[in-house]
């Protein structure tokens, strides 16, 4: 974290400095696109960024890499104390908590957008596949709409913060069904599918032809066309989620129009591979991340941003 993104956010004390460094860390290394684009925010936004992001992130690795030997389950009750702790105003030795702590309070933060966060990460332990979109709902809100509350007040508003929300839930949600898509092979692996089973099965879909598929590493035209509709309510999200972007203070809009370019581009790169998702990873190669976000930078930089 750079001494001039912690001086414009107001961030003293190297204790709490070093917390806000380590989110930064985290999010650099695992999430490229959405490091990408935060670099397009005004300094004084990016620790806080960084932090929610960390906090995320962390979350989401007790429940899908967990430490061999613990249980995910007591792993996510702990950091569910740590967050009370943190609404209690106190400040955790963690130092991603730590610097979410600061986020929470400087942000005035809702706690019921952390709790229904991790109520998300507890039905993964749980429930392994759902039926309709209406039954994936519940998991959405909690693991991606969230998110995106969680950075509205971060990113700021031109109009009252209630009149944005209904786009920032759709950008958390159009980012997730993304991984969604993008992650199918991967998340079969881990026992998940999060494709709604019955629409897949109006295609001919089910759970055994994705496996199969997958470790035969083979294509099938049913799968295609499943794939296909989800790609297309997908960018319908997005669209709503852009319509959010005049709401947004105008130095916040660059970072999110980034953003969704750049993720709704793994929607593309789905669609160039031919939907093989079950044996290929979709990514948006550097240069179109580059071409993308760099434009921006540059008239950033010019306005010394």
């Amino acid at each position: 974290m750079s001494a001039r993104e912690l001086d414009a956010a107001g961030v003293h004390g190297p204790a709490l400095r070093a917390a806000y460094a380590e989110c930064k860390r985290i999010n650099a290394h695992h999430g490229r696109t959405f490091f990408l684009a935060t670099r397009l925010l005004p300094a004084r936004a990016r620790p806080a960024a960084h932090a929610l992001y960390g906090f995320a992130r962390m979350a989401d690795e007790l429940v899908d890499n967990p430490e061999p030997g613990t249980d995910p389950a007591v792993a996510l009750d702990k950091v569910a104390d740590l967050v009370g702790i943190v609404f209690d105003g106190r400040m955790p030795d963690d130092p991603v908590l730590a610097a979410l702590g600061d986020t929470v309070a400087r942000y005035a933060l809702r706690r019921e957008l952390f709790d229904a966060f991790l109520h998300s990460m507890r039905m993964d332990l749980t429930v392994t596949e759902y039926a309709t979109y209406a039954d994936l709902a519940e998991y959405i809100h909690g693991s991606a709409e969230v998110i995106g509350l969680q950075m509205l007040p971060v990113l700021g508003t031109v109009v009252p913060g209630t009149e944005a929300e209904p786009a920032a839930a759709a950008l958390g949600e159009a980012f997730q069904l993304t991984n969604f898509l993008r992650d199918v092979g991967e998340d079969l692996d881990r026992g998940r599918l999060y494709l709604p089973t019955e629409e897949l099965a109006a295609f001919g879909v089910d759970r055994e032809l994705l496996v199969r598929c997958g470790q035969r590493r083979e294509s099938d035209p049913r799968i295609r066309r499943a794939l296909a509709f989800a790609v297309s309510r997908t960018r319908a999200v997005y669209r709503r989620a852009e319509s959010g972007i005049p709401l947004l203070r105008p130095e916040s809009r660059p970072c999110v129009r980034v953003a969704i370019t750049l993720y709704e581009g793994i929607l593309d790169e789905i669609e160039r591979l031919g939907y093989d998702v079950l044996n290929r990873r979709a990514v948006v190669p550097k240069r179109r991340r580059l071409a993308v976000a760099l434009p921006e930078l540059i008239r950033m930089w010019a306005r010394g941003s």
